[in-house]
């Protein structure tokens, strides 16, 4: 499942991972509330998750996901490689951390990385 604000971003991920046979793209969410309420209805594998949305962000997602389902897992996107929100994001409950600059690069194989694939 893809959690972004950005609508556009939101979409070229999916046309990413879509073009990868062994990753289905579950649904979309467009804020942390959302990302919350789609990762425990859709249970996907792995949760992209943009670590930046409106109201609740991609760490306070992440935090509420992983309390009401402990073997979810969850990537963090972000634009920022800030080493506080690497710290954040994991002590969240946030299995790995992309930097949207590396998307093309490590996305796909960090993804069945976490999920165990």
């Amino acid at each position: 499942m893809i959690a972004d604000d950005h609508r556009l971003f939101g979409e070229a991920l999916d046309a990413i991972l879509s073009a990868d046979d062994r990753i289905d793209v579950a649904g979309h969410a467009r804020d942390g509330e959302e990302a919350v309420t789609r990762t425990l209805e859709l249970q996907p594998d792995v949760t992209l998750m943009d670590i930046s949305m409106p109201g609740v962000d991609g760490v306070e997602a992440t935090r509420r996901i992983r309390r009401a389902r402990p073997d979810a897992c969850v990537l963090m996107l972000t634009g920022s490689d800030a080493p506080e929100d690497v710290v954040r994001a994991r002590a969240a409950g946030a299995a790995a951390y992309v930097t949207k600059d590396r998307i093309a690069a490590e996305l796909i194989e960090t993804i069945l990385e976490v999920a165990g694939r």
